[in-house]
């Protein structure tokens, strides 16, 4: 069984290295350590391990989010969680989480999560995901073999086309397999829809231009550091009126 271990402190890392040790299994083997879910997600995408001791309480990237990134590699690894805070135990073994240690972990605790660990079904982390109310702050792309972690805050807009959704930053565009429709119902907070294929960055939006056209006009949309305009349908086009207030 290959491990992965997550943890933003050092110290938690060590005291799980030492566990593992006294389990005296030589079939338990550590693949690589990460301080952060964005090295987790690309670890656990090369290493492939099987089991990801996952801390819930990290900066830049929650354990929950991470969970989710990770669901979604070519080979999902099962996840136990870690955690000094015991706010979150309850909601977790309700929505069937594998395990749910916590700080300082007992070593027959830890001995008892690893003989049941096995992948997540993926439900079951988006239920997990909804119950905390934790948001992802990332979106995973894969390329060339990679997964790649593109923060929202860096994100211009999301446009549909066919079955992918192009990811548009201001230096590069990405391929996102997912749903227009469920990113706009996870975001409405970032994102507004301007077309019904697209997607914009609220923050992104530096004004609106009209554009004349044979029905008389329309409008487009300004982007921050784009040259590109983007059209507004003309079922959307309250949105002029409405954050021009």
């Amino acid at each position: 069984m290959k491990l992965l271990l997550v943890d933003d402190e050092p110290l938690a890392r060590t005291r799980l290295r030492q566990l593992l040790k006294d389990l005296g299994n030589p079939a338990l083997s550590i693949t690589g350590e990460a301080a952060n879910g964005r090295e987790a997600v690309q670890l656990a995408d090369t290493t492939q391990p099987d089991v990801v001791l996952l801390d819930i309480s990290m900066p830049d990237m929650d354990g929950i989010e991470c969970a989710r990134h990770l669901n979604r590699l070519p080979h999902p690894p099962a996840i136990i969680f870690t955690t000094a805070y015991d706010q979150y135990a309850l909601q977790a073994f309700e929505l069937n989480a594998i395990d749910y240690l916590l700080k300082p972990i007992r070593l027959e605790r830890l001995q008892q999560a690893l003989a049941k660990a096995r992948p997540p079904a993926p439900a079951g982390l988006a239920a997990s995901a909804r119950q905390l109310n934790s948001r992802r702050r990332h979106l995973a792309v894969h390329e060339r073999d990679k997964v790649l972690l593109v923060s929202l805050e860096a994100v211009l807009y999301l446009r549909a086309e066919l079955k992918y959704v192009t990811v548009k930053t201001q230096d590069h565009e990405y391929l996102l397999e997912e749903s227009l429709t469920q990113l706009e119902q996870e975001f409405a907070q970032t994102f507004v829809r301007i077309h019904r294929n697209c997607l914009v960055n609220r923050k992104a939006i530096a004004g609106f231009e009209r554009h004349a056209d044979e029905e008389g006009g329309n409008w487009l949309v300004i982007l921050h550091g784009l040259t590109e305009r983007l059209p507004i349908s003309r079922r959307q086009q309250h949105l002029v009126r409405d954050m021009g207030k």
